[in-house]
This record gives C-alpha cells, structure tokens and sequence, in this order.
C-alpha cells in the first residue's frame, strides 16, 4: 500500500495533515479479527466504532448484499419503494417499543439526529408554536458530527467546543451523576427539573443517550434516572429524543437501552450496528402523534430527504443482521461478556493510574486519572494482538458479540498488562 501517499494526501477521523499519526494497513478481516498487511491478525475490541457486531466476513451478510446488488444496488426513495426498505422497518417497528411506528431512513447516525431534531422542530412549528425550537441536552453526552448534533453535544468537554460560536445555542443540564443499577433521588433530578420549569415554553425536546453515555465519557447512569426524564418530558409537553445509535441491538444487555427503564421516546434514532457493520445506514423512529401532527403543518410533509436514503443494498443488509442477532442468543453472548470484562478488568481498581472500572452489556471501560499517550497504549496492545482506539483518559473495548471466551481473555489481559504498567 502507498502509505506515503495516505500520509500526504487522506485524512482520517480526527487527525492532522500536518503532523498525521501512524495508520496500520489493512488487508483483509474475518471473525473477529483485523489482518493488517505485515500478516499480524489483531483482535478487534472496537467492533469498528462500535458497528461489527457480528464480527466481519459474515457469510449470511455476505450472501444478502451479494443477493441484492444483482437486483439493484440503489435506486431513488422519492416517488419510489421497494421490498428491503419495507421489510426493514416493519423489522423496526416490530422490535422497538409499541408506540414508535413511523420510520424515517437516513445516511448515517449524524444524520439520523438530524433528523430527529427537525421533527420535533416542525412538529411544534405545525401546532404554532415556532418559539419552542430549543433543545435541552446533558452535559458528557454526544450526539454526532454535523451542525445541528454538534450543538447538541457538551459544549465545554465535547469534541466541538471551537464551533461554540457558530452553533445554535441551546440548554444543557448537569451530567447524570447516579450510577446504572442505583435509585434515583429528587436532588439527582433538580437542576435538570429546574432548567425544564424555567425554558419548557422554549423547548421543543430532551435529548440523550439514554443509559449509556458514549463518546462524552462512556458513562453509565441509572435506569430510574431516564424513567424521571420521561415523565419529567410528560409533565410539561416535551418530547423525548432518545440516541441509540451506540447502544441500540443489545450493546447495553438490552435490545434497545430505553428498556432497562421500560420507557418509550418520541423519537428513536439508530445507525452503527444497524447493518452489522458493512455500511453507512441509519433511521430515526416517531410516534404516530409526532409524524401525524408535522404532516398537518403548513409544509404538509416532513422537510428532509436524502440522496440514498431507504438504499437497497443497506436495507438488504440491515435485515440480514437484524435477522441474524435475533436468532442467536445475543442475550446470553452479552451477559457473557460482561460477566468476564467485571472479572477481568476488576484488578486494574487496585492501579494508581486508573479512576475507575466498569462494564455494562459488552461495553467495558478503563477510566484513568490523565489522559493516555493514545499512539504509545495503541502500539502496546497491537504487540499484544489486540486492536483498542484509547481517547482522553478513557481506554475501552465494545467487542463483537460472537467472540470467543479465549479471544475476551487475550483482549482483557491485554488492557491489564499495558494499563497496569502505566
């Protein structure tokens, strides 16, 4: 490979130009494993950001693109439909709650918020009431790349605090400070309650990510704290904006991570594991009331419509990962996973370096006091023949449901051997 001319010429996600930091090429994938060109297979604990959930070179995905680019690889959503793109979100409509039943495809999880975000703008532009075109977001949360997603996302730790001045501005209350599996109490919930009471004539949605807080801190908060946001939304005519992209198809042990309160979103958005991680696909799910309520507004139709959105292909595969996570006891994979990450991970509490450790579904995270030497931790664990993308303080693993006891043993020991010596 011209790794030069990548060097010189490709950016890849967050990096300079000028001073770029080493990639490692890639020749091919399969199971659970990553083989760069130099014949080293490592061990993929990212599930490509979090999407490879069944692993790479899946026969059964294989096998339902291959089906489908015979057909037609795309064709355009306007005017036009077609039977994987029907057969997707009766799929969707049938595994997330009840009352989510209309479904908007889209390009990417970025786009996805985006998405959701217009909705309940226009859904409150169509009653009206045009003032209520704020959102109120947590602090550590992230929600995406693009404009509007960006403002949405913690304008002080986020990724997107130069754009401050460009963004919409809109409210942000105190992160969940309650931990996943502990009661919620009234002093948890205040300020939030309070920025609702003060801003609900402004606001048109709450949006999180609900359980588990992704690329703002991989944290976990409390189920019971989500169920007070609901009814909190409820009280005072908000809608609940609710970003599984990260946690959606069973990453938190859950289907989807709004079940561990047992509450249901106005609006749902999902992306990276949607397709099993082969390509770009994403959707955002509304109530009837949501969808029905835009549509009887001045534009009389929702306003957004992608290029590809509803692609054949990413439909054809969507369904087939769908289908296959289904058929298979993810739950049991899961829970397997979690169980060893808590048991393998627990010795790093006793390391100075580290602040905390924890694990939820197949998420399991290393929380240091400062922030790693990214390109020195990943070479480490590459000689381990293990693939981990560290960010800040953070050093953490969402690995491929399907791997093996003895692949989850080399990829723990892995994380304890480097970050035991830090």
């Amino acid at each position: 490979m011209d790794l030069d001319f990548d060097r010189n010429h490709i950016w890849h996600p967050y990096s300079s130009l000028i001073d770029p930091p080493p990639v490692y090429p890639v020749e091919r994938a399969e199971g659970v494993r990553i083989f760069l060109e130099d014949g080293r297979g490592l061990i993929d604990g990212m599930s490509s950001w979090w999407s490879a959930l069944h692993g790479y070179n899946v026969p059964e995905l294989n096998a339902a693109m291959r089906g489908q680019i015979e057909k037609m690889s795309h064709v355009m959503f306007g005017g036009l439909t077609h039977e994987p793109a029907i057969a997707l979100c009766k799929k969707l409509v049938e595994i997330t709650p009840a009352p989510l039943r209309r479904v908007f495809l889209a390009d990417s999880g970025s786009v996805s918020v985006e998405v959701a975000i217009k909705m309940a703008l226009q859904y409150w532009q169509s009653q009206g009431r045009g003032e209520k075109c704020k959102l109120l977001a947590l602090r550590n949360g992230y929600h995406g790349d693009t404009f509007g997603a960006m403002a949405t996302c913690d304008p002080v730790t986020g990724m997107h605090h130069i754009f401050a001045g460009q963004l919409t501005q809109h409210f942000f209350a105190p992160a969940p400070q309650v931990k996943f599996g502990q009661a919620c109490a009234e002093e948890d919930i205040a300020e939030l309650r309070q920025l609702i009471e003060q801003h609900h004539t402004q606001l048109a949605a709450v949006i999180l990510e609900p359980i588990v807080q992704g690329a703002g801190g991989m944290r976990f908060y409390s189920a019971e704290y989500l169920r007070r946001v609901r009814e909190l939304c409820d009280e005072h005519g908000l809608l609940l904006i609710a970003d599984e992209i990260a946690t959606g198809f069973g990453r938190s042990g859950k289907l989807f991570a709004c079940e561990h309160a047992g509450i249901c979103p106005d609006i749902l958005t999902l992306g990276k594991a949607l397709t099993g991680g082969t390509m770009t696909m994403a959707a955002a799910l509304c109530t009837d009331r949501v969808a029905e309520d835009i549509c009887r507004g001045e534009a009389g139709v929702f306003m957004h419509g992608p290029t590809f959105m509803g692609n054949p292909l990413a439909c054809a595969v969507s369904n087939a990962s769908i289908d296959l996570l289904l058929s298979g006891p993810w739950q049991q994979r899961v829970a397997s996973i979690e169980k060893h990450m808590q048991r393998a991970l627990a010795p790093l509490k006793d390391t100075a370096a580290v602040a905390d450790v924890r694990a939820l579904g197949a998420i399991g995270v290393v929380e240091m006091h400062e922030p790693v030497k990214m390109m020195q931790v990943q070479e480490a664990l590459i000689e381990r023949g293990v693939w981990l993308r560290p960010f800040g303080k953070l050093v953490y693993t969402m690995p491929p449901y399907v791997i093996s006891e003895d692949d989850l043993g080399q990829l723990t020991t892995a994380m304890v051997d480097v970050l035991g010596n830090l």
